[in-house]
């Protein structure tokens, strides 16, 4: 057994994000057999995702404020907190906090085989499609 080392909050790329949002990473694999992430991500009042999907999916566990989550085929849910989200392998979503209020999420996922191809990021999002006046 062991402590894990203690990690710095990291400010998420303008390339992926919108809006401040900050992450801090829990757990991450210790060897080529283990492939879990868990992170705590914050989002900024209005900060946003870009459009992404996961190789093994997502689950997202809201534990304050507001969430949005959004997909392709213009449908979004509002999750609060004590309540999660799975996002399946593939699907292509943004998430988000609610106008007003921070936001703050556990992620959990798996790594892909290549873990550069976890995660497949695509354009931002815009602000119709945050609205849900876009599909």
């Amino acid at each position: 057994m062991k402590i894990e080392p203690a990690r710095e909050t990291v400010k998420n790329p303008p390339e992926q994000f919108a809006g401040d949002v900050w992450v801090d990473l829990i757990a991450a694999p210790n060897g080529p057999e283990q492939r879990a992430v868990v992170a705590k991500v914050r989002f900024a009042p209005g900060a946003r995702t870009a459009w992404h999907s996961h190789a093994r999916g997502q689950y997202l566990h809201v534990t304050s404020g507001v969430a949005r989550f959004g997909s392709r085929d213009g449908t979004i849910i509002e999750v609060h907190p004590g309540q999660t989200l799975y996002t399946p392998p593939g699907e292509e979503h943004w998430h988000a906090s609610a106008n007003g209020t921070f936001m703050e999420h556990i992620a959990i996922l798996e790594n892909d085989e290549d873990p550069a191809a976890t995660t497949a990021w695509a354009e931002h999002i815009t602000d119709e499609q945050y609205e849900g006046r876009q599909r």
